[in-house]
């Protein structure tokens, strides 16, 4: 999301970005000589400290003069705004990316001394926001920017109606605590018992002990013939357009990409009824959303979504729409221009964002 703010600023006439990255893994070398090659504008702090972020930060800082700097994810938000504020960086914007943090104690503590001199607050969804005012941010400083998918990869969609494609469920996320296939594949094993044998495609990587457990169950409930474990696929909008439905289990989210682009690709969504879904689908007019953790909710909404319907095709027709209108990159970076440019208050100024990705 960082990259892509960064990357609209080369053919803005109103901007200059700067994109600033904290060395992580060496493995991230490869994919920071392919920004370069992008040609976006891009420094590397190190990973070494916490204060060692800050100390060169602050030199980058003085080196650019930034007219705003913007911070992104936890807890990079907290060493962007000190270097912010010690290099005399004019406004500062803080950018939370999920609804469930690891926020200890102290570093809340920090989180909100930070907030009395940063300019904005911006949660990545409504969900986020919402989080965020239920720890005590100001509200008169949080709002909510929901970050965009690419919708050139989805201009066909609509094309391919429902009745057309194979009853299959797709599930892009990656296998970590955070997510709940566990769920999704008993939802799987309880529609046998209504005759219903869909295929279910399970795209993405992630952690390894989550992936077993989730094969574990699979060979328990035998259903090896029907889930599909793909792991990283770089073809999602043909997987999601060649399926009726895209699902996602989960136990919380920011903002749910994978949901995203099955509205736009013309699926029937289905979603756990969890922070920064359940903001993210509008029940019964554009998905469905299920109770969390109960495979029996979850097999009762896919088996609506799987049988062909006028609702089900109503439902389908409306979250392309709404994704078309408002879940698109180019609608999330023009919020983002307008609201640099409310906090600048001079359109003609020059923009130096510098950012945390």
């Amino acid at each position: 999301m960082a990259v892509d703010l960064v990357k609209s600023t080369l053919e803005s006439d109103k901007f200059d970005g700067l994109l600033v990255l904290r060395r992580k893994k060496p493995k991230h070398d490869g994919k920071i000589q392919q920004l370069r090659d992008q040609g976006i504008p891009l420094e590397v702090v190190t990973n070494w400290s916490n204060l060692s972020t800050i100390f060169e930060l602050v030199k980058i800082c003085r080196r650019y003069k930034p007219d705003i700097i913007v911070c992104h994810g936890f807890s990079e938000h907290l060493w962007g705004r000190y270097a912010g504020l010690i290099a005399g960086v004019p406004h500062l914007i803080h950018v939370e990316h999920n609804s469930r943090e690891r926020y200890t104690p102290w570093r809340l503590i920090q989180a909100r001394w930070l907030a009395k001199y940063t300019d904005k607050i911006v949660g990545c969804s409504e969900g986020v926001r919402n989080e965020l005012l239920r720890l005590n941010f100001p509200a008169e400083k949080t709002i909510a920017i929901n970050n965009g998918i690419d919708l050139s990869a989805y201009a066909k969609s609509d094309i391919t109606s429902l009745k057309a494609r194979a009853p299959g469920i797709v599930m892009a996320a990656r296998f970590a605590k955070q997510k709940d296939h566990l769920t999704l594949i008993k939802a799987i094993a309880l529609l046998r018992e209504k005759n219903i044998f869909p295929p279910l495609y399970l795209a993405g990587a992630g952690s390894k002990k989550h992936l077993k457990k989730a094969k574990k169950l699979v060979k328990e409930l035998k259903l090896k013939d029907q889930v599909n474990f793909l792991g990283f696929c770089n073809n999602i909008p043909d997987l999601l357009e060649q399926n009726k439905v895209c699902a996602l289990a989960t136990h919380y989210e920011g903002m749910p990409l994978s949901l995203c682009e099955g509205m736009a690709s013309g699926c029937i969504v289905v979603g756990s009824e969890v922070t920064g879904v359940k903001e993210m689908i509008q029940h019964n007019s554009d998905g469905l959303l299920v109770t969390p953790n109960s495979p029996q909710s979850l097999a009762n909404a896919l088996h609506i979504a799987l049988i062909s319907s006028c609702f089900t095709d109503q439902l389908a027709a409306n979250a392309r729409e709404r994704a078309m209108l408002q879940l698109g990159k180019q609608h999330m970076i023009k919020n983002y221009e307008n609201l640099f440019l409310s906090i600048i208050r001079q359109p003609e100024a020059v923009f130096r964002e510098s950012l945390f990705y």
